[in-house]
């Protein structure tokens, strides 16, 4: 099932070292966002760059939030495939948008936003994907192929419901709704951004401290368990952290389906290995020098800032079709 291999490389050249690669991608992100900040501002610096930062602090949360949670993820369920978003995670959030807005109208949806929305959304996320994924993934039967069926049903369910529910609404509340249901990095929040960030802080910490309890994760029950590594507390709390982050960047910025497959697909692309304490700081660094790099040229190049994120996730989800027939499998 799991395909642990790192590939060789085909030149015969001497590939940089783990650490030299991180510090390359973060030599990269230094100027894409010294570009990002102060180039082609039009009318008030001081309006500009504040608007800029609050955009930066959004893609540096979503950024860390959807590369660390898919890493984790892909970590316990020791497969490269799956992710927290596709299990149908995100269909939580919509079917949670789409029940306020039926019930309590369109104006009530702009009304609420706030920090008790923000917690309580995220709340409920981090309940609901703990439970699936604790009960079916470390359960005495469950494995893989159980999860995914399971995960993509809800998924499936939810999003029928929430379809269901949609064709109902009035077309001013559904254009309330349509807002929501995309990623929306500019329209973040920015009194939400300091608990974000000191959230992010908060769990980068435990996993960093935990990385290479993480490693021999990647071995398997059997052998995590025979060097001592308590596998079903080690897996559950990795779950919840995955549920904590992803609940966070969801609730933050909205759903993005295949951006965390992206960034962690290319961070164990150039990491060529698989340490946690290198594929985490580079999966970071990769996202967020994906968001900032895109931002900019969708914005000054395109002029269509708010796609982003759209096409982000029409890549992502060509990029995951194609690895998924060029394995083959789960």
């Amino acid at each position: 099932m799991a395909d642990l291999s790192v590939p060789a490389s085909a030149t015969g050249l001497r590939a940089p070292a783990p650490r030299t690669r991180i510090l390359i991608t973060a030599g990269l992100l230094v100027p894409a966002v010294a570009a990002f900040l102060l180039l082609f501002v039009r009318g008030s610096f001081a309006f500009a760059f504040e608007r800029r930062i609050t955009l930066l602090g959004a893609m540096a949360v979503a950024a860390f939030c959807q590369a660390v949670g898919t890493v984790l993820f892909q970590t316990v369920t020791r497969n490269r495939l799956p992710t927290p978003s596709i299990m149908g995670f995100e269909s939580v959030y919509t079917l949670m948008q789409t029940l306020m807005v039926f019930v309590c109208g369109g104006s009530v949806l702009a009304a609420t936003d706030g920090l008790p929305k923000l917690l309580a959304q995220t709340g409920l996320m981090v309940c609901f994907s703990t439970l699936l994924f604790r009960s079916l993934f470390a359960g005495r039967l469950g494995n893989l192929h159980v999860m995914l069926l399971v995960g993509v049903c809800l998924g499936l369910a939810f999003a029928s419901l929430s379809t269901f529910l949609q064709r109902l609404l009035s077309p001013s509340q559904y254009d309330v709704l349509s807002v929501r249901m995309f990623g929306r990095l500019s329209a973040a929040d920015p009194t939400h951004l300091p608990l974000a960030l000191g959230a992010c802080a908060v769990i980068g910490l435990l996993v960093w401290r935990r990385r290479h309890r993480l490693d021999v994760l990647l071995l398997g029950r059997d052998a995590a368990t025979g060097l001592g590594v308590p596998y079903k507390a080690e897996l559950t709390g990795a779950l919840v952290l995955v549920s904590v982050l992803l609940s966070l960047s969801t609730a933050l910025v909205g759903p993005m389906t295949f951006f965390g497959f992206v960034v962690a697909t290319l961070a164990y692309q150039l990491a060529g290995t698989h340490r946690h304490a290198i594929v985490l700081p580079l999966a970071f660094l990769m996202g967020l020098l994906t968001l900032v790099t895109g931002q900019f040229v969708m914005e000054h190049v395109f002029y269509a800032s708010g796609m982003l994120t759209v096409v982000i996730e029409f890549l992502g989800g060509v990029l995951f079709l194609v690895h998924l027939l060029r394995k083959g499998s789960l």
